[in-house]
Order: structure tokens, then sequence, then C-alpha cells
């Protein structure tokens, strides 16, 4: 049986983003001891696949990285382990870890997935690295990632779309300001505008995503006596399955209208595309009856969407609580655990 103490050994080895070799060494090494699973490595993601010639295929994907923090701090509490990656995703790498091991039966064959570098810039993902050199390691008629969601099913995500807006001025001395024009001062209309944004929901097949529009970022100044004649602003758009980035970006110059102007600038800097709930997948669907609680959005970006972009249905489904992920109080309870590994386990072996 999974026990806490197999989370922890996996959360006491250091796997920040970009220094994942050693998760890796050790889950490769985990692996090699079931005869019957094909074992791949590419640099430091992992691939374990049976091969027993099924008619269908599940994966099950898991990122080894976490956000920078100290692993040696890690301990077990009664029925808690707290510590640096525990729900994020420790603790479901720990339930893939331990179903690989073990006996492959069931009318499925399976692929397990470790991949590194998830919580850094997309076009570093240890899944695209995978797929750019064996695409055929991800082929799958229906996926899970065990990104945290207590145990349910947390359905697609959103995109995530990054777009930088640049406000020009004229320069002028802080002594004569009426000479020039205070480019910083324009930001008020257009921060009270992204202030009062109301969220948009959409309903997708029952799950229903709520979008956000945030001011993350602001870069701007020449000197203390100098009045500005530019200043750029950041925001972040989380957008529902519904649209891509051109219709997102789209509708979001339209929503800032009258603070832009003229020779103001308004560039999409960054996109990830959202992914729909794909619950109507026979797999998915079979996993969401088993796990017994209703669908909800991810409210997030995950590799759902890289997954979904090659074709494979897939949705969210691991340990632990998503609030605590990236957060200093991080931590698992062994009841979750042993829940989403039982889940994930009759998932696999066919059950309904």
């Amino acid at each position: 049986m999974i026990t806490l103490a197999d989370v922890q050994s996996l959360v006491a080895i250091e796997s920040v983003s970009r220094n994942e070799r050693a998760l890796a060494d050790h889950v490769a090494l985990c692996l090699a001891t079931n005869p019957a699973l094909e074992v791949t490595r590419i640099g430091d993601n992992v691939v374990a696949r049976t091969r027993r010639g099924a008619a269908t295929r599940l994966l099950v994907a898991g990122h080894l990285d976490t956000v920078p923090g100290d692993a040696s701090l890690s301990q077990i509490k009664g029925d808690v382990l707290w510590g640096l990656g525990a729900c994020d995703m420790k603790a479901s790498l720990a339930a893939m870890l331990h179903l690989a091991v073990g006996a492959q039966e069931g009318p499925h064959d399976v692929t397990y997935v470790f991949y590194a570098r998830e919580e850094i810039s997309r076009d570093e993902s240890g899944l695209l690295e995978i797929h750019r050199e064996r695409p055929d390691l991800l082929w799958a008629d229906a996926a899970v990632v065990g990104e945290p969601t207590n145990g349910g099913i947390e359905a697609g995500c959103q995109g995530t779309l990054r777009v930088g807006v640049t406000l020009v001025g004229q320069r002028a001395h802080t002594a004569r300001p009426f000479t020039g024009r205070n480019a910083i001062h324009r930001l008020a209309p257009l921060l009270e505008r992204v202030a009062s944004y109301e969220p948009r929901e959409v309903t997708i097949d029952g799950v229903t995503y709520v979008e956000q529009l945030q001011a993350v970022l602001v870069d701007g100044g020449i000197a203390a006596n100098v009045v500005p004649d530019r200043v750029r602003v950041t925001l972040n758009h989380r957008v529902a399955p519904d649209r891509d980035d051109a219709k997102a970006g789209e509708w979001l110059a339209g929503f800032l209208g009258g603070a832009l102007e003229e020779g103001d600038g308004f560039v999409i800097l960054d996109w990830a595309p959202a992914a729909i709930p794909s619950l109507t997948n026979e797999h998915l669907g079979r996993l969401l009856a088993l796990s017994g609680t209703p669908a909800r959005a991810k409210v997030g970006w995950t590799d759902v969407a890289t997954l979904q972009s090659l074709g494979i249905p897939a949705t969210n489904c691991g340990a632990g609580d998503p609030l605590l992920a990236h957060h200093p109080d991080e931590h698992v309870r062994e009841g979750d655990l042993l829940a989403f590994t039982s889940l994930l386990a009759r998932w696999l072996a066919g059950d309904s």
C-alpha cells in the first residue's frame, strides 16, 4: 500500500525546474524493477509503457519539477506530509510510480509520463521535448494529468494571454510639465478600466469557466526630473475554451476602448491555448463516474491543453488541494493520497 513516506522520498529529492535529473534518475531506477514496462529516457523525462497489444491505451502524465524552495524541510506529522511539491505534484507522481511498478492488469495498455520543466516557460516543456524526439510515446486514447484537484475532475483548462500595452506621452522637465504629457498619468483610466472588469462566465459541456483579467507588471519612467513619455503595462487574461488568441486579443483591445489612443502599442506577448472539457470521451467519462463528484473547471493553465493539441483527449485529476500549490504551507493528507491512488488504479484497470 502506498504511504506518505513514498511521497516524502520524492519530495526529498530537490527538483526545481531545470534541475530534475536526480529525480528522473530515481524514477527510472524504480520503473526498471518492473520487467513488463518498456522504459525510455529522453533528457530528464522518463516514459514507461506496457506493450501487451491491447486495443486501447491510457496515459497518465505528471511533471517532475517544483517551484523554488527548500526540499530538505519536508516532514510527516500524523496523517499529513508537509513540504515543497507535496501536492504539486509529487503525491500524484508517487501514485503513478506505485501503480507502474505493481501488477499491470486490465483491458488497456498504459503509458506513464514523468516530464521536466512544467513550472517555467512552455517552450522549455519536457512534454514538448518528448513530442519532438518520440511523438509515438505520447499516443493514447485518453490521458490524465496529475495536477492537484482534491481527487476530483477539473476539466479542460483556461488559456492564458499576456498582452503588453504601451501608452505614449511627451517628455518634458518636471518643473514645466505643461510643455509635455505624462505617460504614466495616462495609466489611471486604463487601470480603472481593468479594475472594473466583471468576469465573463462560459459553460461548455456542463462545466463553467470564469475568465479573469489583471494588470501584472508596470514599467516606465526616465529620471526623477523628467516627465515620462512612455509607460508599459502587462495584462494577463485568463480565457475560456471558446476563444483563441485572436478572438481574446480582439476582445481585450475593444474592452480597453478609450484608454488607448493612436500611437499607443498593443501586442500579444504570449499565448497558451485553452482546452475543452473532453468529458464526452468514453474513458474520461468513465473516470468522472468513478470519481463520484461533479466536474469542475480548471481555472489555471495545464498540459491538458498540450495533450489535446496533439489530439489526445485529456483531463486533470490528482492528489492534493490545488489551493496549496506553490504555497508556503504546501502539504498533502494521507487520505487524499490513498483516494487518488485507488481512483487511478480503478480507472486503469477498466472499472466502471
